[in-house]
This record gives structure tokens, C-alpha cells and sequence, in this order.
């Protein structure tokens, strides 16, 4: 070997060196992530009294089995855990400090449940582990200044309220509005919304009457309502207390326009304890397809769902909104995950979950989807109107927006 060949070899080896590391720079983990795995956690109520959204984790589950046997999200399979915390705060906190300490899971997607998240909010974001897409519609998880590690998924109580507000406005512009709401965040949270919109026009709210949730009839509340000569109603209640209100206006035969919450939209657990027939006419506002609905038979974001549903959940209730909800979740998550490619940080995966545009979901009604900012993380803030007519939803009228002048 000449003396003129070190130098040449040295060089080769430097630039071997170099290209080495930069594929390595071009790698940015943090914990939960290897080459081959994404790790995300989850808790969900299978027991206790909200067990019916436990099928929100099965379907998120069995949607991340489909991408991995597509071969996973840039070549990594995810390892979905997921807990049951039964709906109760205490067990939340013990499930998710297990999921981040000793799991040592990525993020957290979807958790359920307002007073259960709540109850880790400020865990999550001590810790700096995302707290992603939660199941829940209060207002608080859009606050990315206070707590930057948490965002919401589906419309917000408030995001609801203000288009249920603009409706209104454009259905009837002087209108004379009573506002009928829960006693608690949830109801709080649409009294805010419509009042932003209300308070600023020529519609008149001439009337607020809140109930509480150990009340057994709501009954002298729509009296007393009925009495103030109003013709619209805002319904902001849950679905036994809706069913009654329902009810008992029929009994009256008072004939408001009636605006109903999306909460209380069960045709099984609402419409038909009230009676079909005095809930006809009933308005609403959603942004999920009805997978049961035959108008979606021929869509192509329908079609892919029930694929999905056929091969990886067969015997699954298609009429369960949750199976819908689930997927449009999981959907979102998996599309936050590939924009993030190789630099899977949790600083990362926050900027791309708050930089999504016009990402549509095969779920959600044409027309409505997913936007975020910096500085808004609220990402589904359009509904579209529905009403209640022979035994049935309906959608009717334009996509209506949430944001001023939308």
C-alpha cells in the first residue's frame, strides 16, 4: 500500500462515517418508538356505567390491526394497549400512569371521558406525553397555550352550540329563545356557545332553566318554558331528561322549533321512549355517516368502512355510532403518524396533530373535515342539520361551520 493510498482510504472511511450518521440524524425517536414498533396507550370504560363506548377501543384496535397487516405506518407496526378504567376518575390516573411509567407508551389516543381525562390533564402535561384525539366534547381540551400536550377530537359542546345558534339566526332571525340545559359543564359549555352567538344578533334569549341530573321529572321546568311564549327551545340535556322534555311538550301541545342536542339523539334510548310521533320535527346537528343508513350504500368512504367492518370486526352492530366514531379517530391518528415519518418525537407528532388540513375521514359527512392550527386545536368544528322525520334522522341544508362567518 502507498503512502498516497492512506489518504484516500481515510477519506472514504470519513465519508462512509458521515453518510452513516446522517441516516441516523434522519431518526428521531422518543420513548416508544423503535425501528419496528409505535407504542400507544389507551383507556377505555368496558365496565362500569359508560361501558357502552367500550366498542370506541375494539374498533380502534381492530383498525390498527388492519394497517399493520398492510404492513404497519412506515414500516412500524403499532402495539396498541389498552386499559379499562371502568369511567372512574381514580382508576383513569392509575391506568394512564401505568400506560406512560411502566408501559412506556408514546402517546395516549383517544382516552374516554371528560371527568376521567380530567382527572390526568395536568399529569400528561407535566410528563410531555401527548394526551391526543381524547373522546370527549368539552371545551377545556382546546386551551394549547395552558396545555399544550392535549387535544380533543369530535365537535366540542361549544362548537355544537354556536351552529345551533347560527341556524337559528337563519331560521328564524327574531326569534324569542329558551335555553333548557344540565346543570353541569356539559350544559355550561352550550350556554356559552349560544350565548356568543345569540347575545350579538336581533334573536332574543328571554329565558334560561337549568335542571339537575337527581331531579326525576323535569316536567314543572317545560311548564314554566312553555309560559314565556317562546317559539324556539334549545334542548341541552341528556337522554333521559330529553325523552321527557319531549314528552311533556307533546302533552302540552306546545310546538316550539326544538333544537335537541347530539347527545340525546338515540332513536332507541330518546325518540321512541318519547314517542315517535311527538318527536317529529325535532332538529340536531352530526357530523358521522350512519353506517346503517342506506343514502351512504354507494359511498366510497362507506364502502371502504364496511370492508373494514366485514374482515377484521364481522358480526359488528353497523347501526352503533361508535363503530363510526372509532374509525374516523383511528384514521386520524394514522394520518398524524405519517406526516411525522422517521422524527416520531412527541414534540413532533403534537406539531403534525396541530397542522392537519382538510383531512377527511370515510366516516364523516361529506363536506366536514379535520382542521387544526397552533393555536386551534379543536379539529371537527362543522355539523351539518338533521331532523327527525317518520322514524328517522335526516340531514338537510348546507355544512354549517363554527367559526365566525362560517
Amino acid at each position: 500500500m502507498t503512502t498516497r493510498t492512506l489518504p484516500l482510504l481515510a477519506a472514504a472511511a470519513a465519508l462512509c462515517l458521515l453518510s452513516t450518521q446522517a441516516a441516523f440524524a434522519q431518526k428521531k425517536y422518543d420513548t416508544g418508538v423503535t425501528d419496528t414498533e409505535i407504542k400507544i396507550g389507551n383507556v377505555e370504560a368496558y365496565s362500569g356505567p359508560a361501558s357502552a363506548y367500550g366498542i370506541i377501543g375494539k374498533t380502534e384496535e381492530a383498525y390498527f390491526k388492519m394497517i399493520n397487516d398492510q404492513g404497519g405506518i412506515n414500516g412500524r407496526k403499532i402495539n396498541f394497549i389498552s386499559y379499562d378504567d371502568g369511567y372512574s376518575p381514580p382508576k383513569t390516573v392509575e391506568q394512564i400512569r401505568k400506560l406512560i411509567e411502566s408501559d412506556e407508551v408514546f402517546l395516549v389516543f383517544n382516552a374516554l371521558g371528560t371527568p376521567t381525562q380530567t382527572a390526568v390533564q395536568k399529569y400528561h402535561n407535566s410528563k410531555k406525553v401527548p394526551q391526543l384525539f381524547l373522546a370527549t366534547g368539552a371545551s377545556k381540551w382546546n386551551d394549547p397555550k395552558d396545555f399544550p400536550w392535549t387535544m380533543g377530537f369530535q365537535p366540542s359542546y361549544r362548537v355544537e352550540a354556536r351552529i345551533f345558534g347560527k341556524y337559528i339566526l337563519k331560521a328564524k332571525p327574531d326569534a324569542k329563545v329558551v335555553i333548557f340545559y344540565a346543570n353541569d359543564d356539559f350544559g355550561k359549555d352550550y350556554l356559552v356557545g349560544l350565548k356568543e352567538v345569540l347575545e350579538k344578533s336581533s334573536a332574543k334569549i328571554i329565558a334560561e332553566e337549568s335542571y339537575e341530573t337527581t331531579e326525576p321529572s323535569i316536567d314543572s321546568h317545560i311548564v314554566k318554558l312553555k309560559d314565556t311564549g317562546a317559539d324556539v327551545f334549545v334542548n341541552i340535556s341528556t337522554p333521559k331528561f330529553a325523552a321527557q322534555a319531549i314528552k311533556k311538550m307533546a302533552e302540552l301541545g306546545w310546538k316550539p322549533m326544538h333544537v335537541m342536542t347530539d347527545v340525546s339523539i338515540s332513536i332507541g334510548a330518546v325518540m321512541k321512549p318519547a314517542g315517535l310521533e311527538a318527536s317529529e320535527g325535532v332538529l340536531s346537528a352530526g357530523y358521522l355517516k350512519d353506517a346503517s343508513d342506506p343514502q351512504w350504500k354507494d359511498d366510497a368512504g362507506m364502502k371502504t368502512f364496511m370492508a373494514f367492518i366485514d374482515k377484521y370486526m364481522p358480526g359488528a352492530n353497523i347501526s352503533d355510532a361508535n363503530l363510526v366514531y372509532g374509525y374516523a379517530a383511528a384514521q386520524t391518528m394514522v394520518q398524524v403518524l405519517k406526516q411525522s415519518g422517521d422524527n416520531l418525537t412527541r414534540e413532533n407528532v403534537m406539531k403534525h396533530a396541530a397542522s392537519l388540513k382538510d383531512f377527511t375521514p370515510d366516516t364523516l359527512i361529506p363536506g366536514i373535515r379535520v382542521n387544526t392550527g397552533a393555536a386551534d386545536f379543536a379539529p371537527i368544528e362543522q355539523l351539518k342539520m338533521m331532523r327527525f322525520k317518520s322514524g328517522q334522522w335526516e340531514l338537510f341544508g348546507d355544512i354549517i361551520s363554527a367559526e365566525t362567518g362560517g
